[in-house]
């Protein structure tokens, strides 16, 4: 099942505007408007939250609203460099959510996300976090994911907040409630259809086609069947002028996955061509299929470092063949380096004279492009006393921090992401515990070492200016080695709350 994203912009010119401007743009607080003119008139194309909550609206001329609000601040429109701007918000997109973008204009971007979302840790999460990247880059923005692009289009105009997920099976239940404007129709037929009292999309599910063609044309009936997923609607993907591209069409269609391998190896062969022309090597691969019935099936190969080898890249896209559904058949294969990095020829060095130095990126390829490269990382120490603070993920082939840990005490293997409580008992305030019960089981301690004092960093919170922990690592009778810790130095309450916790685990 096709699943679809919808991105609404509502205020992207002044958003846009804003975000060109700079410190000198327009403050927020006050009203803003952009005219422009059609024919004759001086009309309002767009106006900010803080213009709309004042009476204004679209289309209103601008000397009306300059009447209605005093000292309202008017900026000449620029279509075109709106359209240039969302074109590269889509580019950007085109690198972090889904191979297959397209503009969906004036304010707003189609994304087919179908077995996208599993890299970005589900649809939910997906869209919470484009949302999020949009709104801290300035830009107002709403987003509805569904079965196809007309209902995704019409909740996230009239249903998200700021996003929405419409489960699959649901689409009737979900467009019904909605004006008929969401259907994305003329407004000739979206007047002559209040004529006649229909005022919702439900109001036409079950009316007779025939009338409704006859009196409105096909283009009523054509949207209602694309927003219902009865009548495919392909989304032409965005591909700028300079990208590395390679395209293959077949007379006769394909759908062996031994005929798709063999096809995708010479693509991948012509690709490395190009990407040595230009000294660049691969970071990212999207294989577009386009089947017979008009659906674009994606796949989408990312590399921890710039790659031209056929091979390697070869191998990495055929793992994923069965992701692709062929349906009756593939038509055109397309294989595009959608990000790509400066990529020098370099002599091989020789076993004789220095020792060749390990490469994990071809490890790193494989495991990131099967289980998601968040998934895939290295832990790195930070400056930091505080043992959850001391480590951080990086990319596992990032280079070295320039510091390691302190070796003045011995740190566990598995540091749990969060200290968990314990039930114990200790003879003295400095001394280790006698036993410990964590989850319930009880176990009784042999050994112990410490206590190791950690203070709380009182530059960044004021409740950590006096606290305190000591932590003991212990080995209970079975020779497994936990590393505890008690808050608080044992007597003055304000250090700590005198409770015991685990925090790791010793291999």
């Amino acid at each position: 099942m096709a699943r679809v994203i919808s991105v609404f912009l509502p205020m992207w010119p002044i958003d846009r505007l804003r975000r060109q401007a700079g410190d000198a743009a327009p403050s927020a607080e006050e009203p803003l408007v952009l005219a422009g003119r059609l024919g004759n008139r001086r009309l309002v194309t767009a106006a900010c939250s803080a213009a709309l909550q004042l009476g204004l609206s679209i289309g209103m001329p601008v000397s009306k609203a300059q009447a209605m609000v005093p000292g309202l601040q008017v900026l000449q429109a620029d279509p075109s460099a709106d359209a240039a701007s969302l074109e590269r918000l889509a580019l950007w997109v085109l690198q972090r959510i889904s191979p297959v973008v397209a503009v969906d204009a004036p304010d707003g971007l189609v994304i087919d996300s179908t077995g996208a979302d599993h890299l970005h840790g589900g649809e939910e999460a997906m869209l919470e976090a484009l949302i999020g990247r949009l709104t801290m880059s300035g830009v107002t923005a709403r987003a509805a994911i569904s079965d196809s692009w007309g209902a995704a289009h019409a909740l996230a105009r009239h249903v998200a907040e700021p996003i929405h997920v419409q489960e699959a099976g649901t689409l009737e239940d979900c467009l019904a409630p909605l004006p008929l404007s969401a259907l994305r129709l003329p407004p000739a037929t979206l007047s002559g259809l209040h004529g006649l009292g229909f005022r919702r999309i439900g109001d036409l599910l079950h009316q007779p086609r025939a009338p409704l063609t006859r009196r409105f044309g096909p283009e009523l009936c054509r949207r209602l069947d694309q927003a219902l997923c009865r009548t495919s609607e392909p989304i032409e993907p965005l591909r700028p002028a300079e990208v590395v591209e390679v395209r293959r069409s077949f007379a006769e269609p394909i759908a062996a996955a031994e005929t798709i391998a063999r096809y995708i190896g010479k693509l991948t062969a012509r690709l490395c061509e190009e990407l040595e022309e230009r000294g660049v090597g691969a970071r990212r691969l999207d294989l577009l299929a386009w089947r017979v019935d008009a659906q674009i099936q994606t796949l989408r190969v990312g590399l921890a470092r710039p790659q031209r080898d056929p091979k390697r890249l070869t191998r990495l896209l055929c793992e994923k063949i069965e992701t692709i559904s062929p349906g009756f058949g593939i038509e055109i294969l397309s294989l595009t380096a959608v990000m790509t990095e400066p990529l020098e020829a370099r002599q091989t060095a020789s076993s004789l004279l220095e020792e060749p130095v390990a490469d994990i990126s071809g490890l790193v390829d494989v495991l990131a492009n099967r289980v998601g490269a968040r998934a895939v990382y290295r832990f790195a120490p930070v400056a930091s006393d505080v043992p959850e603070r001391a480590v951080a993920r990086i990319a596992p082939l990032s280079e070295p921090v320039g510091f390691g840990w302190p070796d003045h005490w011995p740190r566990p293997t598995r540091l749990l992401p969060r200290p968990e409580p314990i039930e114990t008992m200790a003879l003295l305030p400095d001394q280790p515990p006698v036993w410990i019960s964590w989850r319930g089981i009880r176990r009784r301690v042999r050994r112990a070492d410490g206590p190791e004092r950690v203070f709380g960093e009182w530059w960044k919170r004021d409740a950590e200016t006096v606290s305190v922990r000591d932590y003991f690592c212990v080995e209970d009778d079975g020779g497994e080695r936990f590393w505890v810790f008690r808050a608080g130095d044992g007597e003055n309450s304000q250090t700590g709350s005198h409770r015991w916790f685990l925090h790791g685990i010793f291999g």
